[in-house]
């Protein structure tokens, strides 16, 4: 059985089970719990001491009142205050969200699993100890894109950074997708005001987390002033755009950007496209600019159906199944360029002013092309390519004459990352990718600006599953990150050089996170600050080392060919 079936089905007796051990598991908790007093509330988390160190957890902690029924698609407001204790022991759900298929081997890295709802608004806090000394802030934004994912994913989970590290972690759940990044403002004809001005809201409700942040972690033995906010894939879009929006501002002093895209790391959604959007998703529901408030009474599967290429009613193929209809919009339900919330594009054509003085690190693994959301692509099983569907591959990655591909082939067949065919495809691919473009793009960004250190990575370690095909593929990197490798062996295997790369990797993000300086005593080669003439870069992987400007070649070639 493999992990997506043995999630699906644990899934189903979920209920059930609870029932049997719930008591069990309160009492559990009650014998090991630690209460802290939120600007809410006090809350009850949990104490566990099963290794050297105590590390306090607290899960599914409300920084944000529910979003559904009349306060969906608005701004989220603080929660309501609540008397006693409240228990958070347990993860909070997931922000509603449409079904990502993904291989087994990424498990639930980008799209969690469990129950969904519209009263998402928690975060998670990880810490060695309660309000003692002034631990480093590490504020984590899921993955997934802007439409799937979850804070609880056990990719996530930071008890380790904290036991390991002495920093206080703290995950965000937020609105996704069409809930929070329908872009309503600006429709003319709506008599409910509010909802003609609501924009950018998954943002605002991140937003509404570092104010948490600021207002409570003091309590969990956390600076304040001194927040870190890190974020990989999506989650790094949600960097790039936080640092842009003026209401962030003092809110964090780092920044961490791994394997984002271009259309949310660099720039956001221009306000008329993003009007062509909501329309095409008001007219498959049959709705106009003055009914929008019929948008809150709508059941949360027809507007996930309107969302994903249905009209939003029912509508069913002769066999039964659902039939759906017409373009995905979720690509498209992302940050806008308001002029409001968000006044400019994160990183193009330059990086904000408002976060020129927060240093950044950015990077992105080296395999970003392995396709993980496609388990029967031919990669998977074909062991090598020939000449010819090599050359055809690449016109087709580059979209360029044939003559341009033969060029950057007999670049790549001298590149020390490539010993096949297999290899040049997927490693050109990769280079050639916005996820690795992105994060070039940004680093020259920043550093321009002159005014706070920039640090590039390049990771490069390869995981050995399915005859190692899996390579460094997107996401590679969390489990090293989070210092947690024995955690997702389904994902890393369990050979003997994990953890010490792990060692590394958590060791510089959290020397990031202290002090804005990745340098830490021993584990590392000097890392210096990327610029525009060295581009200085650490690789990490096996053999961990400080390049200027690696790959030069193919990455000039393929700029070549691009023209």
């Amino acid at each position: 059985m493999n992990r997506r079936t043995f999630l699906v089905n644990g899934l189903k007796t979920s209920t059930a089970a609870a029932t049997l051990i719930m008591p069990f598991a309160r009492a559990k908790a009650a014998a090991s719990s630690a209460i802290v007093e939120t600007s809410s509330g006090k809350i009850r988390g949990t104490v566990s001491s099963n290794k050297p160190g105590r590390v306090f957890s607290f899960k599914g902690v409300p920084y944000g009142a529910s979003t559904e029924g009349a306060r969906r698609f608005l701004p989220p407001v603080v929660p309501g205050p609540w008397t006693g204790v409240k228990d958070t022991l347990e993860l909070g759900p997931r922000s509603p969200q449409p079904v990502r298929i993904l291989i087994p081997e990424m498990g639930d890295a980008l799209t969690g699993h469990g129950p969904m709802s519209e009263d998402c608004l928690t975060l998670n806090v990880w810490t060695a100890g309660l309000k003692r000394g002034k631990r480093p802030v590490m504020v984590w934004f899921h993955g997934g894109g802007f439409r799937t994912g979850w804070s609880g994913s056990v990719m996530y989970d930071g008890t380790e950074l904290a036991r390991k590290h002495d920093v206080v972690v703290v995950g965000v759940n937020h609105r996704l997708n069409v809930f929070g990044n329908l872009y309503l403002a600006g429709l003319s004809g709506s008599p409910d005001e509010r909802l003609a001005q609501s924009s950018n809201l998954g943002m605002l409700d991140l937003l509404l987390a570092l104010e948490w942040v600021r207002d409570n972690i003091a309590a969990f033995g956390g600076d304040a002033a001194n927040v870190t906010i890190f974020g990989q894939s999506g989650g790094g879009g949600k960097v790039s755009t936080l640092q842009a929006m003026p209401k962030a501002k003092g809110l964090f002093h780092r920044m961490i950007v791994q394997s984002t895209i271009s259309d949310t790391g660099l720039w956001g959604l221009q306000q008329e496209e993003a009007m062509r959007t909501t329309e095409t998703f008001l007219a498959r529901l049959g709705l106009k600019a003055n009914q929008l408030g019929k948008l809150q009474t709508l059941p949360v599967e027809q507007l996930l159906r309107a969302m994903n290429g249905g009209t939003g009613s029912a509508e069913t193929k002769r066999d039964g199944s659902a039939q759906y209809a017409g373009s995905d919009l979720s690509l498209r339900l992302v940050p806008v360029v308001d002029g409001v919330t968000l006044l400019a594009n994160p990183f193009d054509p330059v990086a904000p002013e408002i976060s020129a003085n927060i240093p950044l690190m950015v990077g992105s693994v080296e395999t970003e092309a392995v396709p993980y959301t496609a388990p029967n692509d031919p990669y998977w099983t074909v062991d090598d390519l020939d000449d010819a569907a090599l050359l055809h591959q690449v016109e087709k990655t580059l979209q360029c004459p044939e003559a341009d591909a033969r060029r950057v082939v007999a670049v790549f067949q001298h590149d020390p990352r490539c010993k096949t065919n297999a290899d040049i495809a997927i490693i050109l691919a990769s280079d050639a990718g916005s996820l690795r473009t992105a994060g070039h793009t940004i680093a020259l960004s920043k550093a321009a600006q002159n005014r706070a250190p920039v640090y590039a990575y390049y990771f490069n370690w390869h995981s050995p599953l399915r005859q190692g095909r899996v390579r460094a593929m997107h996401c590679m990197e969390l489990p090293f990150v989070f210092d947690h490798v024995d955690a997702v062996t389904w994902m890393t295997g369990i050979g003997p050089d994990r953890q010490s790369l792990a060692d590394k990797v958590s060791a510089a993000w959290v020397a990031f996170a202290r002090t804005g300086n990745p340098n830490h005593q021993g584990l590392l080669p000097q890392w210096d600050p990327f610029t525009k003439e060295s581009r200085e870069t650490m690789i990490l992987g096996g053999e961990c080392k400080a390049v200027n400007d690696p790959y030069r070649a193919a990455r000039l070639a393929i700029g070549a060919a691009r023209g």
